[in-house]
């Protein structure tokens, strides 16, 4: 939900999705790069679309006018929408209550964890068994210390509190990462201190270590992913 709603309603027409027949939307944090065209999105359908997210995330986004119907939870609850079992769990971030989810349906599991200062204990449990897993590959650690952030934003983006850098999710794959994960996909990449090449080389590097037969993906900023079908 961090596009416009004409760039979202664009991209899920490109799969053959229809804006409007949105049943639910599941927010991780609060800031704007995961919530700007949430608003707009969720008055799309001829209903509101309900949104889930934690109470804490809820008191600090902006709904304008009128707030749309909300489903708050407490970070780890799990719950049911339609046939899909989604289980959330906290993330190291530095927003109000963020989170992350695993969502199973018909003996599929699909993880999403992005936004994480560091791989915490908890969240290597909620990633077991999962057959799609998208990790955050965020920055290069190198070129976030000689990029034109402000020294202030690069300690925060380094920090427990911040963004996973390309070796942490690498030392994650070949340390931790679960057998069964059939597909891989490595996201928010930061388009000022990373680069597409360095993600791939750095995670095949760990997965070829391990002799893993996953398959890597690497979801380069700006650009729209291929449809995951299992």
């Amino acid at each position: 939900m961090g596009l416009s709603r004409r760039e979202i309603t664009r991209r899920l027409a490109a799969i053959g999705e229809d804006v409007a027949n949105l049943t639910a939307i599941l927010v991780t944090h609060e800031h704007c790069d995961h919530t700007s065209g949430l608003a707009a999105v969720s008055r799309a359908g001829t209903n509101e679309i309900p949104v889930y997210l934690t109470y804490g995330t809820a008191e600090y986004i902006d709904w304008g006018e009128c707030a749309p119907v909300l489903e708050r939870f407490q970070a780890g609850c799990a719950f049911t929408i339609g046939t899909f079992d989604i289980a959330s769990f906290t993330i190291p971030h530095d927003a109000a209550d963020p989170v992350g989810f695993t969502l199973c349906s018909q003996g599929i599991k699909v993880a999403i964890a992005t936004d994480l200062g560091y791989i915490t204990d908890s969240l290597r449990v909620h990633l077991r068994q999962t057959d799609l897993l998208m990790l955050e590959s965020n920055h290069d650690l190198e070129m976030l210390r000689v990029g034109p952030y402000p020294w202030s934003v690069k300690q925060r983006v380094m920090s427990r509190r911040g963004h996973l850098s390309n070796e942490v999710a690498a030392d994650f794959i070949e340390r931790d990462l679960d057998t069964r994960v059939s597909t891989l996909v490595l996201g928010h990449i930061s388009e000022h201190n990373n680069h597409p090449e360095l993600v791939r080389n750095l995670a095949f590097r760990a997965l070829n270590g391990r002799t893993l037969f996953t398959r890597l993906v690497v979801a380069e900023p700006g650009m729209q992913s291929e449809v995951f079908c299992y």
